[in-house]
């Protein structure tokens, strides 16, 4: 029996790699359309899913997610991308001076949250933040950014999936009017959240 399995398992990981060492990681940062199209640009990112989590509310859905933050679940190999990159990248493509939403989007849907399902994530996520302090020149309490027990993630209507490629100009002109790459920019410096400049 035992064989059997070894044979299962050395099968899968040959057929998909990917579904074998992946793992996931939540994160919240305003419009989830935005956070979801900059995220995927990192190379080790699988995919990555809009849903909603942070709340109690069950089966949340767009037009009623109570106490749920918009999030995206980001699938990822870590043995082609790390954590200190994912939250680097994370932090460059949200404001995270701002504890009441993101942008035009104000709220608690819309707070920066990122949701940490162990010691190591937390840890990771804490130094990224103590890192973008000081990057940013603020006190580290300035710095609005929730560390959150992981829960469950649900699911984002079929139509918010990828909206960024299925709706290019809708996205374009609602990132624009939001005001989101200016802000990012002001507070970031241009080009400070190319997914290349991973060493300090």
């Amino acid at each position: 029996m035992k064989y059997f399995l070894a044979i299962i398992i050395i099968f899968s990981i040959f057929i998909n790699p990917v579904n074998v060492f992946a793992e996931e990681l939540i994160l919240a940062g305003g419009c989830f359309w935005c956070l979801e199209h900059d995220l995927e640009s990192l190379k080790g990112i699988n995919f990555v899913q809009s849903g909603y989590s942070g709340g109690d509310l069950q089966n949340p859905t767009y037009e009623n997610h109570q106490g749920h933050q918009e999030v995206v679940l980001v699938d990822y190999d870590p043995q082609l991308v790390t954590l200190p990159e994912i939250f680097r990248l994370y932090l460059r493509n949200i404001d995270p001076l701002d504890a009441k939403g993101q942008f035009c989007d104000r709220g608690d849907s819309y707070r920066p949250v990122i949701f940490f399902k162990d010691e190591i994530e937390k840890s990771d996520a804490t130094n990224a933040i103590v890192s973008a302090s000081s990057e940013l020149r603020v006190p580290l309490e300035k710095i609005s950014v929730e560390l959150k027990s992981k829960g469950q993630f649900w699911l984002a209507e079929e139509y918010h999936q990828d909206f960024a490629e299925r709706n290019e100009l809708k996205y374009k002109f609602y990132r624009y009017s939001c005001g989101r790459d200016q802000r990012l920019d002001k507070l970031w410096g241009d080009n400070a959240r190319s997914t290349n400049l991973w060493t300090e």
